[in-house]
């Protein structure tokens, strides 16, 4: 083993800004040829993407400043002259291209090979609408072909379980990028669509760049697809990621989640369907039964009605009508004959003696008490006083009191015997 020389060690830091003194010294103006890949532009307004070419790529940022004075914005695919200087970004000991310009340069490779094949596929009517098949309303087995080892399967399983969605997913493991993946997938498809046991057969992968989506823009996947017996649907990369495979497949999703949720909402849309359908079956019927029942219940209460008991029934009622009526009307009269009966005994009576005898009874009765009112226990009860002798008869005037000396006061509540000794004053006669 060699011996360290003194002082002759480099930290990592030193060692990078040697390289980047020399290479920033070296390429400070340069001008490189390539194909965008991977191109990204940032909330800041800063772009960032990939040159590339056959045997390597380079990465490279636009800042804002120069991205705002391009003539044409950039896309995957472009092919492109840039000019720039050479940088090292050292928290990641890498270099990459600061471009202060992007000219056009004609289309990439990639992306002439695209729009040939497109071109060449659609002349032969491969992509015609006509040729697609729907999709099933409820499908109960689908193949998804795709990589075993990457979200893709469990995003797309999960969705449909989350949804409700029953039925059997099988996976056709695959590789879905590099060399020899679409002749791969294109095996796959051709296997799920001739055993015939799937009524759905699903291609997903998640985005990616041009060349990482590639394979399924291969002619042998591409055909494979479009002539696949069994409906299919293409769910390869983002939203705004084509492949010819979304064109030759029966329906596009624009994601493997979108993929999952298209299926699922067959499905879905199938048993609202049908659960609408029920409940319109049930209400019809139950309002056919209550309409039957209605009617039945109708003519079990003409039956009842027209019974021989229900008219045994209406006689005994019947009779017992009329027997109220007799006794009404037999105490009717009776009350009216009782009623003639006291109005002629009223007369008798007021005609007869007994009612004469009242009236001079009453007179009497009158006279009694005015002569009472007269009398001298009426004076008594007054408050006066009776005067008699000794021999009880009653003294009018003081002469005959003095004359008889022993006098009886008669008063109210009782009787005095008293002396007279004189008389004074004029006396009556």
């Amino acid at each position: 083993m060699p011996e360290i020389p003194a002082n002759a060690v480099l930290t990592v830091s030193g060692l990078t800004e040697l390289v980047r003194g020399a290479l920033e010294e070296t390429f400070a103006e340069v001008w490189v040829q390539g194909e965008v890949s991977n191109y990204r532009r940032q909330e800041s307004g800063h772009c960032y993407f990939s040159l590339k070419d056959e045997g390597a790529q380079l990465s490279c940022v636009l800042f804002r400043g120069d991205a705002a004075r391009l003539a044409q914005p950039l896309r995957d695919g472009m092919k492109v002259n840039a000019f720039g200087r050479i940088s090292v970004y050292a928290p990641r000991g890498s270099y990459q291209l600061v471009c202060r310009s992007v000219l056009p340069a004609g289309k990439g490779t990639l992306a002439e090979r695209f729009e040939a094949l497109k071109k060449r596929l659609t002349a032969e009517g491969l992509f015609e609408r006509e040729k697609k098949k729907p999709l099933p309303v409820l499908p109960q087995n689908i193949a998804i072909v795709t990589s075993p080892t990457g979200a893709v399967i469990r995003d797309f399983v999960s969705i449909l379980s989350r949804r409700g969605w029953r039925g059997r997913v099988v996976l056709f493991p695959v590789r879905v990028q590099g060399a020899g993946a679409a002749e791969e997938i294109a095996a796959a498809v051709e296997r799920a669509g001739k055993c015939g046991a799937f009524d759905t057969i699903v291609l997903a992968r998640g985005g990616g760049s041009l060349e990482d989506l590639w394979p399924f823009n291969e002619e042998r996947l591409v055909r494979a697809v479009a002539g696949c017996p069994v409906p299919t649907v293409s769910g390869v990369g983002h939203e705004t990621d084509f492949t010819l495979c979304d064109f030759a497949a029966d329906r596009r999703a624009e994601t493997p989640s979108a993929a999952a949720e298209l299926i699922s909402s067959l499905f879905l849309d199938a048993r609202d369907r049908t659960g609408d359908a029920a409940e319109r079956l049930d209400a019809l019927a139950r309002e056919f039964l209550a309409t039957r029942g209605a009617r039945l219940e109708l003519c079990g209460a003409r039956l009842a009605a027209s019974s021989p008991e229900r008219r045994v029934e209406h006689l005994y009622l019947r009779l017992d009508e009329l027997s109220a009526r007799r006794n009404a009307a037999a105490g009717a009269a009776l009350a009216s004959c009782r009623n003639t009966l006291e109005q002629l005994a009223a007369r008798t009576q007021a005609a007869g003696p007994q009612k004469r005898a009242a009236i001079l009874a009453e007179r009497l009765d009158q006279i009694a008490l005015r002569l009472a009112s007269v009398s001298p226990q009426s004076a008594v009860r007054r408050g006066y006083a009776i005067v008699r002798n000794a021999g009880g008869g009653i003294l009018t005037n003081a002469a005959q009191a003095l004359a008889s000396r022993e006098i009886t006061l008669e008063m109210r509540g009782g009787t005095l015997e008293a002396a007279v000794r004189n008389a004074s004053g004029k006396t009556g006669q």
